[in-house]
């Protein structure tokens, strides 16, 4: 057994940090719609049930990744790259739907999330980078 003593990089941790802080907002958000969907009086079941099984899964997903990460798992980057990058559409339709106070927001936290993820103590923590002897 190998203890890695190199502290994992502020970038990382703060990704991770915000990764599991993601997945605990989108866990509240499902466990509201399970409420909603437990006392609604009248709902399209089968939708309300997709929407709530998303967020669930999206939930489970964050957390997985940034557990992952944590761990210096180099292939859970990219999936947590795409699901930050998909906060700017998101972000998008909410500003122009009149929501600017929330899209903006999202906006800011994909790309401040990608500018972590790719930063170059994340790059050499998850082993990407230059190699030596590389040219």
């Amino acid at each position: 057994m190998t203890i890695d003593s190199d502290p994992v990089p502020g970038p990382l941790r703060a990704a991770v940090l915000l990764l599991r802080a993601e997945a605990v907002a989108l866990g509240l958000i499902a466990v509201w719609l399970i409420w909603s969907d437990l006392t609604a009086r009248t709902t399209d079941l089968t939708s309300a049930l997709l929407i709530t099984a998303f967020a669930v899964a999206g939930a489970v997903v964050l957390w997985a990744l940034g557990g992952a990460l944590s761990r210096r798992r180099s292939g859970a980057r990219a999936p947590a790259i795409v699901l930050q990058l998909m906060l700017l559409p998101i972000g998008w339709y909410m500003i122009s739907g009149g929501l600017g106070w929330l899209g903006l927001p999202l906006m800011a936290l994909g790309v401040g999330m990608v500018a972590l993820l790719v930063s170059g103590p994340t790059n050499r923590a998850l082993g990407f980078g230059a190699r030596p002897g590389a040219q």
